[in-house]
């Protein structure tokens, strides 16, 4: 089996594929853009996106690499799943491992720790046919399915079992990676470490973009990193797309999202506030652009004082332009501004893509202002540089009062 390396947003140029070779890509990851060669019949040029992580062919294996080092990306990814607890990840930062195979250490470390008290019990509805009555009776099931003859008596009642939702996600998320490529033994017998403890659990096929929500209480917080990292890898994990003879399997992650998640949990950290208060995405704030409000905007970044916007910042991990359009994300982000009222909002770069920046917009009055980030440095430089921009974003909010203020 050959190997090919990509990297992320990066053209490789004249590389030979079969049909199936080419017809696999294509269906594991969309985000590579594939065109035939123009010198040799039967090559492609190949620029990858956003998406970085592993695919495996039935004749190739494609690592796509990010940009900044692996263990700096597992940073990213183990803050926003604990920003307390993030140093005690074990991931393998061996710098030769591949993104699938440097997961799975710091994956097993953090199921091993939130199954050291047992494995978590709570209640579950069920309902069923029996003999006697439990529960409640569904008596419209009764009529319906019975014309009210009983028994077998239709009900709903709650069995206290293992069997619940949050470890339904660590058993599919250890399942899922068994079923992938893995070249290290030693991570394989880890992974079925945990067969016997969770044997009782249904095994769940989920839909990457339909995970259930957790919510976490004091019974089940120690749950949270382990059952956050195993909803990454259920996102991140395709396998078995065939195309004629080729069956495919992928671990591909997002440095989009990875990006702007990290950027939304830190500030919220650095400042202090509370998800409701500094928003990611807006969602349920009703921010609109026209009167009619048939134009909605979910900013990646705002804080919230009651029903009032008093700042408004999005996040870019690449800078790119769109055919025909130049600076669409300075337009964005004046957009926010413009329907929050805000005198001035922040553009927040992954280093490298930009420089810092403050545009002062015509006729408007407001200032737009651009900052970058560097993640190549150490992991505490990295959140140095945070606190500096939530420095930023408590200047932007300051500036808001104040108009609001002047104006009342």
């Amino acid at each position: 089996m050959r190997l090919l390396t990509l990297n992320e947003y990066q053209t490789a140029n004249d590389v030979p594929l079969t049909t199936d070779e080419l017809h696999g890509l294509q269906a594991a990851a969309r985000s590579i853009g594939i065109t035939p060669s123009q010198r040799l019949d039967g090559y492609y040029d190949l620029t990858p996106g956003s998406w970085v992580g592993g695919i495996q062919l039935e004749t190739m294996a494609v690592e796509i690499r990010p940009k900044l080092p692996i263990e700096r990306l597992l940073f990213l990814i183990s803050y926003v799943i604990d920003t307390v607890g993030w140093r005690d990840n074990d991931f393998d930062f061996v710098e030769r491992s591949s993104l699938l195979e440097a997961i799975i250490p710091g994956f097993v470390s953090q199921v091993r720790r939130a199954l050291h008290r047992g494995v978590l019990q709570g209640y579950r509805s069920q309902e069923d046919s029996l003999q006697t009555v439990r529960g409640r009776i569904r008596f419209d099931d009764q009529i319906r399915n019975r014309y009210g003859i009983a028994p077998p008596i239709e009900v709903r009642y709650d069995e206290f079992t293992n069997d619940i939702e949050e470890n339904r996600l660590i058993r599919a998320a250890i399942q899922r990676l068994g079923r992938m490529r893995i070249r290290s033994d030693s991570a394989r017998l880890s992974l079925r470490a945990f067969d016997s403890a969770l044997n009782n659990v249904q095994l769940v096929e989920y839909h990457p973009r339909r995970l259930p929500e957790i919510g976490y209480t004091r019974l089940n917080i120690h749950y949270r990193p382990a059952i956050e990292l195993a909803k990454l890898i259920l996102r991140a994990t395709t396998f078995e797309i065939e195309h004629g003879a080729v069956r495919t399997s992928a671990f591909l992650v997002n440095m989009n999202q990875i990006f702007e998640d990290f950027v939304a949990v830190a500030l919220r950290e650095s400042l202090r506030l509370t998800l409701r208060t500094f928003s990611q995405g807006a969602t349920g704030k009703g921010l609109v652009l026209d009167r009619n409000g048939s134009i909605r905007l979910r900013p990646d970044l705002s804080w919230w004082g009651g029903a009032a916007c008093v700042f408004a910042g999005d996040v870019k991990y690449k800078n790119v332009n769109p055919d025909g359009v130049i600076h669409p994300d300075l337009y964005q982000l004046l957009a926010y501004t413009v329907a929050a009222d805000l005198p001035g909002g922040l553009l927040i770069y992954a280093a490298g893509e930009t420089s810092d920046a403050t545009h002062d917009i015509v006729n408007t009055g407001k200032r737009l202002r651009v900052v970058t980030l560097d993640l190549e440095g150490e992991p505490e430089d990295i959140l140095n540089q945070i606190d500096d921009v939530a420095a930023e974003v408590r200047r932007l909010r300051a500036a808001s009062w104040r108009r609001t203020l002047a104006t009342a």
